[in-house]
């Protein structure tokens, strides 16, 4: 499917936050899908994320998560990049990261071209952890968490309890993706994560690929899996098709 790609302002209160909106060409109404970025901002590969997910048939946006801190930010994947990253991550605090994931739902809302179901959200590392945290909070019908980072253990900020403690809020289906070598993400925090999904029976698969590390489904980091990252595409696409077209 042929896809359009443009740069488009969305309202947070009186802020006016940047993001990255990739539809289909074709005429017609589509789900809309959010994309989280990694700690390395709107990058390329979350620009063809966002595309690819366009191109399945959804209406994609990826809000710039550091628009308050450092708008327009695109960081390397290397030591500089990753050091600047954790700190512009340590600046996000739940309570904006949930009024930025609000605003960017009531802007798909206005938009003609949005329909189906529900509206997904996908997100990848401090992303994924955007990704459950706005399944916990926000009116979220299926979301894909990709290596999501602390949210066993912490929240955005340290603005309340850990993202965990949520879980009973989920009220569409989560897709946890995990390496089993992540060094960021103890197996203990994904047992923590699978456990607590389990008892609140929310609707749910969480899969950890042998042999992988931290950012397998990013084809210009070290990480990457082909093989991990090909089945993870498919899951993806499958929850979206089930649960929102």
């Amino acid at each position: 499917m042929q896809v359009v790609h443009e740069r488009v302002k969305v309202p947070v209160g009186s802020l006016s936050m940047s993001a990255y909106l990739a539809r289909p060409t074709a005429p017609g109404t589509y789900p809309a899908v959010l994309v989280f970025q990694e700690i390395f901002g709107v990058n390329h590969h979350i620009r063809s994320v966002a595309d690819r997910v366009a191109a399945a048939g959804y209406v994609a946006l990826a809000p710039e998560v550091f628009h308050r801190t450092a708008p327009g930010i695109e960081l390397k994947y290397d030591n500089d990049g990753l050091q600047r990253g954790i700190e512009l991550m340590g600046k996000v605090t739940t309570t904006e990261a949930m009024a930025d994931v609000a605003g960017a739902l009531a802007f798909l809302k206005g938009r003609s071209e949005v329909g189906g179901r529900g509206v997904g959200a996908m997100g990848f590392c401090f992303g994924g952890h955007l990704t459950y945290l706005s399944a916990c909070e926000q009116p979220i019908a299926a979301a894909a968490s990709f290596y999501g980072g602390g949210i066993a253990v912490g929240s955005p900020g340290n603005d309340g309890p850990p993202t965990i403690t949520r879980t009973p809020k989920i009220k569409g289906k989560i897709l946890c993706l995990f390496g089993e070598n992540d060094g960021y993400i103890p197996k203990e925090q994904v047992a923590a994560i699978k456990e607590a999904l389990t008892a609140a029976s929310v609707r749910h698969d969480v899969v950890v690929y042998p042999k992988v590390g931290h950012g397998f489904f990013c084809d210009e980091r070290a990480d990457y899996d082909a093989t991990s990252a090909h089945d993870a595409w498919s899951r993806v696409t499958t929850l979206f098709k089930t649960e929102l077209v």
